[in-house]
């Protein structure tokens, strides 16, 4: 910040005259002379002065604009990621709604009733979203993590959700039917009132499942999952899950069904 007091009175040339130690030296001299001179009855000049404040008063009145309108800003980057998912809703691709969610679930927005049908959402990271009453039916989810997010009445119908990451979540009443969730991660997950009929949850992880209250079961495979409470594989088999590992064999028996 520059201050514009009234400097003292500079030398008469021929105190910068004689500094010059050799003549190729003068014109140099003789710039600064005039240099001084002219700073020096700038230096009075109160308009100038004045102009200096102005000029930080500018900055502080567009440092408190900008954050009386940070509230503005983050509803138009809302605004822009809902319209990013609402465009592209039904068509395949990512469409670029994988930045467009994550953005809006890091900022608290409820994605309640979004609808993803047949998108291309590897990857995404939607840990603890509210996602309920989503639509994921026919998605390509494969290591998605809904970790902690809730999707009661969720539609997952057919989705491919392989190495997703469903611990502690809320799929209260959820429709994963015919979904794919081999390695898939339900640690402690709630899978009250959910229908898992035909889902593929091979070597899925099934460590403290809520699942007493599982709607239907009927036709899942359940080969090789993991950490399964203590009856629960009887359970589902008598409810009508099987236990195949060929992908082969898997798809006769559907096809049969």
């Amino acid at each position: 910040m520059f201050t514009y007091t009234e400097r003292k009175r500079p030398h008469p040339w021929l105190y910068y005259r004689g500094e010059a130690r050799h003549p190729i030296f003068i014109p140099v001299h003789w710039l600064e002379f005039a240099c001084r001179w002219l700073v020096y009855h700038l230096s009075g000049w109160a308009f100038l002065e004045v102009l200096e404040y102005v000029g930080t008063l500018s900055i502080f009145f567009a440092v408190i604009s900008y954050f009386a309108e940070s509230g503005d800003r983050l509803k138009q980057k809302h605004y822009q990621a809902w319209q990013v998912i609402n465009t592209a809703q039904g068509k395949g691709g990512a469409g670029g709604r994988i930045d467009a969610l994550e953005e809006l679930d890091k900022d608290g927005v409820a994605l309640v009733g979004v609808d993803l049908a047949d998108a291309f959402l590897q990857g995404v990271e939607l840990k603890g979203a509210d996602l309920g009453r989503s639509n994921f039916s026919s998605a390509d989810v494969r290591g998605g993590n809904f970790e902690g997010a809730r999707l009661e009445f969720a539609n997952l119908a057919s989705a491919n959700i392989r190495n997703g990451n469903f611990q502690h979540a809320n799929l209260r009443n959820a429709t994963l039917q015919d979904a794919d969730l081999q390695d898939a991660d339900l640690t402690g997950a709630d899978l009250a009132g959910t229908d898992l009929s035909k889902a593929d949850l091979r070597n899925a992880d099934l460590r403290n499942i809520k699942w007493s209250k599982i709607a239907n079961i009927k036709l899942a495979n359940i080969s090789g999952a993991k950490n399964s409470p203590a009856d629960f594989s009887s359970w589902a088999q008598k409810n009508g899950a099987v236990s195949i590992e060929s992908d082969d064999e898997w798809t006769k028996l559907l096809d049969e069904k």
